[in-house]
Order: C-alpha cells, then structure tokens, then sequence
C-alpha cells in the first residue's frame, strides 16, 4: 500500500504497509501570532491527531514546517517516533525527549527504517540547514522539495526514476514561482508533479502552474498517484 494525503501548506501524510511517515505536518494556527498575515484559510481536521506516525520528518526551522505546537501532539513521552530533522531543527526538536530517536538529518544522510529509506537532499532557503527528502520505498521514490528554490546544485543529489514530486509554486519566501517550479519538473522528469505550499496563507490557484505531470492536491484527502 502507497497513500498519500495532503495535509495543507507543505504538510504530508504517506502511509505505506510497514510504517507511517509524516512530512512537516502544520495543524496549528501558530504562524498568525507572528505573521497576523498569515492565518490559516482552512481549519485543522484534528482527526489527523489520532495517527500514529512511526517517522516524523522536519525539512527546516519554519513555523510552517516544524511547528512545535503541531509536534508536541506527536511526539510524548512514549510515542517512540523517529524524528529526522536537519540541525536547525534537530537542535530544538530534541527538547520534547521521550523515547523519541532523534537523528540529525542534513544534506547527504540517509536513514533505513522499516524498509524505507529517507536521504537528506539539497535545498535552497533561507534556513541554510534546510533540506529536501527522498523516500525510497523499494518499488517507488518519493521526492519532497521542502522549502526551496531553483538551484542547479539540486539535481546531482537526484536518483533520475522519481515517482512523484511535491514542490512549492507559491513564488514568496524563497520558494520557487509557477515558472521556475514548472521548469524544476521538466529538468527532474518525474512521473507525477504535485504542487504545495498553497492555499493555507494565500490565495494562489495551481492553475497558474502549468505542467503536464501536475496533479493538483485537495486538503485532507488521498492524492492519486
């Protein structure tokens, strides 16, 4: 079983038959009390809570991605999750304790748990810690950009049989715009293109995406792949 679901702004849920792996999962409102800006358009579907998640992965330090609010509902002192998180966010993650592993996950690591394998990639943020992450289950390859620009740098990290790519389009907070991000895909030649980072502070239609791979999310439900 491959299931992906979307859980808002960069936020996913793959469920495969040997574990659960949760990618920055934002289900607060934290950003608004810094950024009134940016409240959340849709609420949270707290159902999400009751998932236990084997793998909790944090691609940087931003409250949209690692949101202590959000993790503190995972991670307890007996969940016995793994956490993988470059060092901006392993530096704080660490905090809640527990029975939690919490692996330091920068650029070039890779962690095999449960039949899957998680390698820290290349990303271009403002966090320089900041990372994308493939997820190789065996039979398929999964690659989240996190937060990140168009760099050259990014595709010698690669393997070149990506299943399905999920990329920010929203073009503000160093994130690629619809453009760069349509070029992004044609350079990585996936089999399916999801775009993110949308929807949850701003207004931006996916339309604006063009891309013949692209297959657009809906909060909370599976994606088809």
């Amino acid at each position: 079983m491959h299931r992906v679901t979307w859980l808002g702004q960069a936020g996913l849920l793959f469920e495969f038959d040997t574990c659960i792996v949760m990618v920055d999962p934002y289900l607060s409102d934290s950003v608004k009390e810094i950024e009134p800006q940016n409240y959340r358009r849709i609420p949270v579907d707290e159902s999400f809570f009751d998932i236990k998640p084997d793998i909790l992965v944090f691609t940087h330090n931003h409250l949209d991605h690692y949101d202590p609010e959000t993790a503190k509902r995972f991670l307890t002192a007996d969940s016995g999750i793994t956490v993988l998180s470059p060092r901006s966010v392993w530096e704080n993650v660490r905090s809640f304790g527990g029975n939690n592993n919490y692996v330091c996950f920068n650029r070039h690591t890779s962690w095999t748990e449960k039949g899957i394998t998680f390698t820290a990639v290349k990303a271009e943020h403002s966090d320089p810690a900041a990372i994308g992450v493939v997820i190789n289950t065996g039979s398929k390859k999964y690659y989240v950009t996190g937060d990140t620009l168009y760099n050259e740098e990014i595709f010698s990290d690669l393997p070149d049989d990506i299943h399905a790519l999920f990329l920010p389009i929203n073009g503000v907070g160093n994130n690629m715009n619809v453009c760069d991000a349509s070029c992004f895909v044609e350079k990585i030649n996936p089999k399916y293109a999801v775009p993110i980072h949308i929807g949850m502070f701003d207004s931006i239609s996916p339309n604006d995406f063009v891309c013949d791979k692209k297959v657009v999310p809906e909060i909370y439900k599976e994606i088809e792949l």
